[in-house]
């Protein structure tokens, strides 16, 4: 497996909504890179307007424009 896409404080969108209904609108931050499962690397993600993180599947997730 390669290395990990997104790099810790990087700006990303989280593209699976609550229980995966669709993009979010909020703009995440790369907390922490996790070990893959199941082939994907994961990441610890964090939105500014939420006290709580999140982990999110490096295919859930693209870079912000």
């Amino acid at each position: 497996m390669s290395e990990h896409k997104f790099k810790v404080g990087q700006s990303v969108n989280y593209l699976s909504g609550p229980h995966g209904r669709g993009p979010r609108s909020d703009v995440f931050k790369i907390i922490q890179c996790l070990p893959p499962q199941g082939g994907d690397y994961q990441y610890r993600i964090r939105a500014a307007n939420e006290p709580h993180d999140r982990v999110a599947k490096e295919s859930e997730l693209e870079r912000t424009t």
